[in-house]
């Protein structure tokens, strides 16, 4: 979809978020530079900018992912209450929401998403050499905070470079592609952490070693081999205007991309974390702490396994339809943490909707998102989206970590499984009653 930088539609455009990719029009060159390594591909490939932003999220979410496995137990060592935790979870996960829009509006006012995006791949990396001087709940919490600050700014400008690095026609896939990528460093860090865990007693330190020591050659590789977007730089030197805050919040002027915040956020609202999944099948297993990162291996390796799948499947038969399939299986995992109790098929059926849920929604809103918004502010359009979304799951970790305090986790569960069914269909009506029509 197309608009003016004041963010009112232009003609021929889609006005709904069902976005089957047209055979004409998503084959058609963008116009800009068609050749240079920041281009997009035209010939039906990835770009290499895809696959270098890819690995540059693998070795930083294998840092990442290292201290995202031990922290829940971490923290709650440090005496953190459960209340406390879903606070912490909820600003933890929002504060990088928050920031993305900051850090997708300089890298569209600049032409320089790489650029933007490094800052905070190297904010990132020095927070983990802070945790190694923490031994207080406190200072660990505050460098946390700004490690999860590093993340927002970076969040937004590396998808803008992933989308217009990208084919129209293979968003979804090129987004799955670069998520299974990812989502390998979510998979090798938990190992690593179990396994320094399992070998050094009490090791956290060297957990944070290892994982400064990773999140430096992610940033390597993008310093060295990911490109801005040939298109973008041009424009910036062209002395266009810059976009605003102003043109990036009317971009809610577009009805397509407003009824996608509005959804993104009603069902963010009803997701609980990870940390909170996994801390309430700890505590009906009774598993031992040494083995609390392998739950974030199981989810990892299922959406290893159908991210790429899950792009093209969205690509081929509709990205809202799959985007709201995501939601179903995120409720059946609800339903199985629920009947897990300590058994194995149950925990194996869990990590697995989990991993499904996150295949065919993250890459998937992204794509959605791309075509939705103009490409000289996709950077803040994506960033507005997932800002509302990370509020959204903010609201929902205070009021897990509420709701557990009072009557347990296993009643929030209930909760959150009763609210989603009330918001998925009422958001899969909001995405899918439109006709695609061009204005």
């Amino acid at each position: 979809m197309s608009a003016a930088a004041d963010g009112k539609p232009i003609r021929a455009v889609y006005s709904s978020v069902r976005d089957r990719p047209s055979t004409t029009a998503d084959q058609a060159p963008p116009p800009g530079p068609p050749d240079g390594p920041g281009a997009p591909e035209q010939s039906g490939r990835i770009g290499r900018n895809v696959w270098y932003l890819g690995l540059t999220s693998m070795f930083t979410d294998i840092s990442s992912e290292m201290v995202n496995a031990i922290l829940p137990l971490y923290l709650l060592s440090l005496g953190f209450s459960p209340l406390a935790f879903g606070v912490f979870d909820g600003y933890y996960q929002g504060m990088t929401g928050l920031l993305r829009s900051v850090g997708g509006l300089i890298a569209d006012r600049r032409g320089r998403h790489k650029e933007v995006a490094g800052a905070g791949y190297a904010l990132s990396a020095a927070c983990k050499l802070g945790l190694l001087a923490s031994r207080t709940a406190g200072p660990t919490g505050a460098i946390l905070l700004l490690d999860r600050t590093g993340k927002g700014i970076r969040t937004a400008p590396r998808d803008a470079l992933v989308s217009m690095s990208s084919s129209k026609s293979r968003l979804a896939e090129a987004f799955g592609i670069h998520r299974a990528l990812d989502t390998v460093g979510a998979f090798v860090g938990p190992i690593l952490a179990f396994v320094l865990l399992r070998r050094v007693s009490n090791g956290y330190d060297v957990v944070f070693v290892f994982s400064f020591c990773f999140a430096l050659i992610g940033l390597g590789i993008l310093t060295f081999f990911v490109q801005n977007r040939a298109a973008a730089r041009a424009s910036a030197a062209a002395g266009q205007s810059p976009p605003s805050l102003r043109a990036a919040a009317g971009l809610l002027r577009i009805p397509r991309f407003r009824r996608l915040v509005v959804a993104g956020g009603a069902l963010g609202l009803m997701t609980v974390s990870d940390a909170f999944i996994y801390l309430t099948f700890q505590r009906q297993s009774h598993m031992a702490s040494s083995a609390f990162p392998l739950l974030f291996v199981g989810t990892a390796l299922a959406y290893l396994l159908l991210a790429v799948p899950a792009g093209r499947l969205a690509d081929r038969v509709g990205r809202a339809k799959v985007f709201l399939g995501g939601y179903l299986l995120l409720a059946g995992s609800y339903v199985a943490l629920h009947q897990a109790g300590s058994g194995l098929t149950g925990l194996l059926v869990l990590l697995g909707l989990l991993g499904a849920y996150y295949a065919a929604t993250d890459g998937v809103l992204m794509a959605l998102a791309s075509t939705a918004v103009p490409e000289e502010l996709r950077g803040s359009g994506m960033a507005l989206l997932t800002t509302v979304t990370a509020v959204a799951r903010f609201a929902a970790s205070l009021i897990f970590g509420l709701l557990w305090t009072w009557w347990g986790p296993e009643t929030a569960v209930v909760w959150f499984l009763g609210g989603l069914a009330v918001a998925l269909p009422l958001c899969g009506a909001a995405l899918l009653r439109h006709p695609e029509v061009t204005a």
